[in-house]
């Protein structure tokens, strides 16, 4: 289930980087980053949880997506990631 939420980030993620995302997309990638970070939390993945808060944060925002933004989303999901995988692998 995480790992699905973070596919959801990262597909949000290219699809803003190729000026795709849509609305329904962003809803969802906001849904799934507002669990992540709880949910990283609670597994005492304090990084994880503030990543997936920065991309829900984001998503919340009125900014209307540019190339910033899409590499914000990018490092952000990617970083995230990083983090999921690192712990799955000490686990």
């Amino acid at each position: 289930e995480i790992r699905q939420r973070a596919n959801i980030l990262q597909d949000a993620a290219v699809a803003c980087t190729g000026n795709q995302l849509s609305t329904e997309q962003r809803t969802a990638a906001h849904a799934a980053a507002h669990k992540l970070a709880g949910t990283l939390g609670t597994f005492n993945l304090a990084h994880g949880s503030y990543l997936a808060r920065q991309f829900e944060l984001a998503l919340a925002s009125e900014e209307i997506p540019d190339a910033e933004f899409a590499n914000r989303l990018a490092d952000l999901a990617g970083e995230l990631r990083s983090v999921i995988e690192s712990r799955k692998t000490s686990a």
